[in-house]
């Protein structure tokens, strides 16, 4: 289920280096959902594509590649750009995966529009506020939470986002909080008891 290529290989040694654990896991379950919710849909989609940018979606929130002047998203973005031209990567394809970064907490993306992008927000989005819960079955949850538990990543994004939104106000992540995130977070099932 995992593409087997060099680039995507890569992803995931890139992560693995800066990404804490709670950070790492949520970035391999965002992968995950989003492909359950895509075999779902029937979303036809480039899954190394989509691999690589579910992994390195959030990686501006670590400290290695924290941007102090772009938002979060267009600085991982750019990361993402970076990372697929040394994989070899078309300047086309590159773009691709700085694109579904910046989009990802974004205004809704179609998936006839951009089904990477799609998924990536589907998937943060119940990752984070718990939106979409229908559409990941109970069990599929648990069989996820205990390969990839959450190992208190609630708390590390809040204090992440809060972080950004102090320092950059105009950002998405400021409007996130502004909109009580904290409260979406806390109530997000996947916050509770792993389903039984």
């Amino acid at each position: 289920m995992v593409p087997e290529t060099p680039a995507a290989a890569a992803a995931l040694s890139v992560v693995r280096r800066f990404c804490s654990p709670a950070l790492l896991n949520h970035c391999v379950r965002s992968y995950f959902w989003g492909a359950m919710y895509g075999a779902a849909h029937r979303i036809a989609y480039d899954e190394e594509l989509y691999y690589v940018s579910a992994l390195l979606h959030d990686l501006a929130l670590t400290e290695a590649f924290d941007s102090h002047t772009v938002p979060f998203e267009e600085a991982g973005g750019r990361l993402a750009w970076a990372f697929g031209t040394a994989a070899g990567w078309p300047v086309e394809r590159a773009a691709r995966a700085e694109e579904i970064i910046t989009l990802h907490i974004r205004a809704d993306v179609s998936a006839s529009a951009d089904p990477e992008a799609h998924l990536l927000q589907v998937a943060t989005s119940w990752e984070i506020v718990g939106r979409h819960a229908e559409q990941f079955p109970s069990d599929a949850r648990a069989e996820l939470l205990t390969r990839f538990p959450r190992l208190g990543f609630a708390g590390e994004f809040l204090a992440s986002f809060e972080d950004q939104a102090r320092r950059k106000p105009g950002s998405a992540a400021a409007v996130s909080i502004r909109n009580d995130l904290a409260t979406r977070i806390t109530a997000n099932p996947l916050e509770g008891p792993s389903p039984s």
